[in-house]
């Protein structure tokens, strides 16, 4: 664990918000592929033999996303002996390298999401997304505040009223590098009830898997992740949601949004699918169109109603330009911030 303490900018909250651009729900029709053709669900071959890479922690919003994609296709039919593996490090810049490093690996693809955009510049990654190869846009997730259910915090008003009167004393605990979503939401938090964010006291934590055990130990004040990460410990009662930062109260979560709390910010965090780079274009369209088929599946719907993910599935082109536009947002954004 390391304590990182960031001056935030006023233009913060803007572009940070402007990180997470609403996605486009996908139709399960035929439809263009990135390179020409058409890789509709109806036309889709099974996967054979392929690995999905997670570049963090097991347990966290990353492995869930991947390891719920895999169940549903693997119970579709849609693929046979799909793998999914953990390689952690640096806040998932080592499973970037690893990807970027196989280039022409079409049996290869990696989970990945904002927060993976954000390290690759704070560890100066040499290895970059624009290298990659775009599958899939997935999902988006707002952030919840969150603290152990032994906390004296019982809202978000208790924990902002604690936070102010002494907002370095305070430890906030995040599953993601400085520049990822659990780092930027506790940032913007402060800086819209007006605690200067440099005074933020932020533990770092590669994944929720890693984060968990923290907010259960009572070895944090509070907690700002995906909520769908910790959906069982929440259930239990073990960990209590105070407020998230969805526009909407987020259902089988009891807990209001910030905005409702009088707290001015929204934000929402994404994830999504990439392979190696200069693979075939046959092997890209055989992705695209086994995660189309997920993606049109009751299975899937299901799994986004359970995990309260919003469906934000884009493939392709759109997919490539969404994630040249968030690389260079958060590049912009780091580079007020003197991470980047």
């Amino acid at each position: 664990m390391t304590r990182s303490t960031f001056r935030i900018p006023a233009l913060l909250a803007a572009a940070a918000l402007a990180l997470t651009a609403c996605g486009v729900t996908g139709s399960s029709d035929a439809e263009p592929a990135a390179g020409g053709g058409t890789t509709g669900a109806a036309e889709a071959e099974p996967l054979t033999d392929k690995r999905i890479m997670v570049p963090n922690s097991a347990g966290g919003g990353y492995d869930q996303t991947a390891r719920t994609a895999a169940q549903i296709m693997e119970e579709t039919g849609i693929s046979s002996g799909l793998e999914v593996f953990n390689l952690e490090g640096a806040g998932g810049t080592v499973g970037l390298a690893r990807t970027v490093s196989e280039s022409g690996n079409g049996d290869l693809a990696m989970l990945m999401g904002l927060g993976v955009v954000g390290a690759s510049y704070t560890n100066e990654s040499e290895a970059t997304l624009t290298e990659t190869t775009p599958l899939a846009k997935l999902i988006e997730e707002p952030g919840a505040i969150m603290v152990p259910a032994d906390s004296e915090y019982q809202t978000i008003d208790d924990l902002v009223e604690a936070w102010k009167a002494d907002p370095g004393g305070l430890s906030v605990g995040g599953g993601s590098n400085p520049g990822g979503p659990d780092h930027l939401l506790p940032m913007q938090l402060a800086q819209a009830v007006g605690i200067e964010p440099s005074s933020v006291n932020f533990v770092t934590f590669d994944g929720g898997g890693d984060l968990l055990p923290a907010i259960l130990g009572s070895k944090l004040d509070f907690a700002t992740s995906g909520a769908g990460e910790f959906k069982d410990q929440i259930e239990t009662g073990e960990i209590r949601v105070l407020a998230v930062s969805s526009e909407e109260p987020v259902e089988g979560i009891d807990a209001p949004t910030l905005t409702e709390s009088g707290i001015d910010l929204v934000f929402t965090n994404w994830r999504g699918i990439v392979a190696p780079p200069e693979i075939e274009d046959a092997d890209r369209d055989a992705w695209i169109a086994a995660l189309e088929q997920m993606h049109a599946s009751e299975e899937w719907k299901q799994a986004l109603e359970t995990n309260g993910w919003t469906d934000a599935f884009i493939t392709g082109d759109e997919y490539a330009d969404f994630l040249a536009e968030q690389d260079q947002r958060v590049a912009d954004v780091l580079k007020e911030l003197g991470l980047a």
